[in-house]
């Protein structure tokens, strides 16, 4: 890579950042990330960036607001040293699922955290899988919008599974689920379920049939995993073979692991978009793909201004 760009990162995936750097054969940039005894971020550039392609990589995964704050914080160092363009490389976007006013007087913390990336400096951003598409109309600066599903199409085929079925955890995932189901071949599936509060929901029934097939969830991210486990449980008393998962950002909060190692689940496939915990990384059923090389092709292809449109698919 030419000396005209530097690849930044917080304190939220520098594994993550780490690889992308490999892959673009590009030292990571200097940027300490310290703190005040009274909790307030300082941040450091130890580059020159002036005049140069910057990319700061961080997920806005939990502490969501700590690694929000350090994005801001670093972008707006980059801004006041005069870098020429500043992308933010956002594997999991934080606050992604408060999207819409689903109750009067709540805000819609999708669109603060957009205004706030874009007020501090950032001039474009590079996102993957987002919550909700619409996200992308938050920003008045250029949004490129990855998907994890090649890298979950090729996991898919390297198991070499047969009799398979492709499910839906809920309506808003036919499409995402419908991408791979056609590339596979393989007939779909959704999981009715109901919704009474955040993190609380029941999955209810199938639309579809899973008897005797080996059944694989498809879902943008596990959070509690409460609804993944509900429906995994479900489309095994529907007379599923076997029933494994696959998701693009790992959240894991709450009692989500205990859940996974309990439930029926054969393999619960995530991307590091969002590092796993040292207890997640112990459970023999996660299985974590690498979303390193999509972020690192992106990144090759906005610095050179080319058309990065065959990665959207």
């Amino acid at each position: 890579m030419p000396n005209d760009i530097v690849v930044l990162a917080g304190n939220s995936n520098k594994a993550l950042a780490m690889e992308i750097c490999d892959s673009l054969w590009q030292p990571l940039g200097k940027a300490q990330v310290r703190r005040f005894s009274d909790g307030e971020i300082l941040i450091e550039l130890g580059e020159n960036v002036r005049g140069r392609d910057t990319f700061v990589i961080q997920s806005t995964c939990a502490p969501v607001n700590d690694n929000i704050m350090e994005l801001l914080l670093i972008i707006d160092a980059l801004k006041r040293a005069s870098a020429r363009r500043i992308t933010a490389v956002i594997p999991y976007y934080g606050y992604a699922r408060q999207d819409r006013k689903a109750a009067p007087r709540v805000p819609i913390s999708a669109k603060l955290v957009a205004d706030l990336l874009t007020a501090a400096g950032t001039t474009r951003v590079l996102a993957m899988d987002l919550h909700a598409g619409q996200i992308q109309g938050f920003f008045n600066i250029p949004v490129d919008h990855l998907f994890a599903a090649p890298i979950i199409l090729q996991h898919i085929r390297s198991l070499e599974l047969e009799d398979v079925t492709l499910i839906s955890p809920d309506a808003g995932g036919v499409e995402r689920t419908r991408y791979l189901a056609d590339h596979l071949e393989a007939p779909l599936a959704i999981v009715d379920k109901r919704r009474d509060a955040p993190n609380v929901a029941k999955a209810m029934n199938i639309i579809g049939d899973v008897k005797g097939r080996r059944a694989l969830i498809i879902d943008d991210m596990v959070d509690t995993a409460g609804t993944l486990v509900q429906a995994a449980e479900v489309i095994m008393d529907k007379g599923a073979a076997e029933v494994m998962a696959l998701a693009t950002h790992p959240v894991f909060s709450g009692e989500a692991l205990q859940r996974i190692v309990d439930s029926p689940l054969t393999q619960v496939a995530v991307t590091n978009s969002i590092p796993l915990s040292p207890a997640g990384r112990e459970i023999p059923k996660i299985k974590v793909l690498s979303v390193a090389k999509l972020l690192s092709e992106a990144i090759r292809r906005i610095h050179h201004e080319d058309s990065i449109t065959s990665l959207f698919v």
